[in-house]
């Protein structure tokens, strides 16, 4: 039952996503002088639609005896396949002239339609990251974007077990219970945080930031030398930290919309240099660089998930944790869009723009059948990924 709640919520979220997205190059279309013949929320077949009348500019409901048939007017539907939605706009080809057209607007006109998505899917992700922040924002990353002075810590967080006697914790004061918020004055998320800077800073007098009840502390303690069985000599737990703010929210909220962007980019060339590098190390004599090529081949494919992965293993986990996490989560996938659609991959938002800027800058006019072709040769690239990925999940997931 958990598994099936957690697909359906996963589907709903993710097409809220896509609708939001659309809704930005209708937003965008609108303002620029295009004629949107419709916005639609799912993909046909139809279910419901209405027609805004060009007389009175209310909405009716549009018989379905009309639905085959050319509108004058806006025509807003609802559909059957819970997968996104979609924004078809009157002339959607970059040489259309028709006035009201896509290709009839300007190049900066064009520019904000293209990018209106992905601005959309950017401010979805900001503003439930600032709500997050007011309630509680959930850490998962070692160094999340907070503003300290305005931060109030929630839960469990990593938090001391035992404390080993004779060792640099119990003589600097260290209690089980105590909860470690701060090390040398980088926040804490995960006992991996506490380990990897006593490693760092092995033999040395480091500042711990301790939570004790109601009680802030700051203990010191003079680390074991590099090469010890322990340098802090504690036993820890980790129970998932959220961090509440108040006036700097807003804050939290851009800044962890900005963090998470980078954070994504970055994945992404970490995950094409593992598949470039490994697929060459493939042909390399050495059986040790070949066996480097394959770690890196599958830490690539580690790196990746596709629809089955998202909807029917990451959202239903989520799901189970809890409204905050499932609403980070939400924000992370926007992010995502966002990340992926500005990319220059013609099928996508990002390509069709380098495509059209391309033509311009070169002074050539980019027939209507050009751009059919290199759009769906790249949309077609894309949804063979799509389906190696989801092969991937579908054997992840049994």
């Amino acid at each position: 039952m958990n598994l099936f709640f957690g697909i359906i919520i996963g589907l709903i979220i993710l097409m809220l996503l896509v609708v939001a997205h659309e809704f930005g190059h209708f937003i965008m279309a609108r303002k620029n002088g295009v004629k949107v013949n419709e916005f639609g929320i799912g993909f046909p077949p139809r279910l419901i639609a209405w027609i805004k009348s060009p007389k009175t500019g209310k909405w009716q409901r549009l018989p379905k005896s009309e639905w085959g048939k050319p509108q004058s007017s806006l025509v807003f539907s609802i559909n059957a396949l819970p997968i996104g939605g979609f924004c078809s706009m009157d002339g959607e080809s970059d040489a259309d002239t028709k006035p009201g057209t896509f290709g009839a607007a300007s190049f900066w006109g064009k520019t904000k339609i293209l990018f209106g998505g992905v601005a959309m899917n950017w401010l979805v992700a900001f503003v439930i990251f600032t709500i997050l922040a007011f309630t509680g924002m959930p850490q998962f990353l070692p160094n999340q974007f907070t503003i300290e002075n305005d931060s109030t810590r929630i839960g469990a967080g990593v938090t001391v077990q035992e404390v080993m006697s004779d060792s640099p914790a119990a003589t600097a004061g260290f209690q089980p219970g105590d909860q470690i918020v701060a090390i040398d004055g980088q926040p804490i998320t995960y006992p991996s945080d506490v380990t990897s800077i006593g490693n760092s800073h092995a033999g040395q007098q480091i500042a711990y930031k301790i939570n004790r009840g109601e009680e802030d502390l700051e203990l010191t303690p003079t680390l074991n030398p590099s090469g010890s069985e322990y340098t802090l000599g504690v036993s820890m737990s980790y129970g998932q930290t959220f961090v509440r703010s108040t006036w700097s929210a807003p804050i939290v909220g851009l800044g962890t919309t900005l963090q998470l962007t980078g954070e994504t980019f970055r994945g992404l060339g970490e995950m094409v240099w593992n598949l470039i590098s490994g697929v060459f190390r493939q042909f390399s004599f050495d059986s040790t660089v070949r066996e480097e090529g394959q770690s890196a081949l599958q830490a690539a494919g580690d790196s990746v998930s596709g629809p089955v992965g998202i909807i029917g293993v990451i959202f239903p986990a989520f799901a189970n944790a809890g409204l905050s996490n499932l609403a980070f989560l939400a924000a992370l996938i926007s992010v995502s869009l966002a990340c992926m659609n500005i990319l220059p991959i013609p099928a996508l938002d990002g390509g069709r723009w380098l495509l059209i800027a391309i033509y311009r800058l070169r002074h050539k006019k980019l027939t209507k059948e050009t751009e059919e072709r290199i759009v769906s040769r790249a949309f077609m690239v894309l949804f063979l990924l799509i389906i190696v990925i989801s092969i991937i999940d579908i054997t992840r997931f049994f």
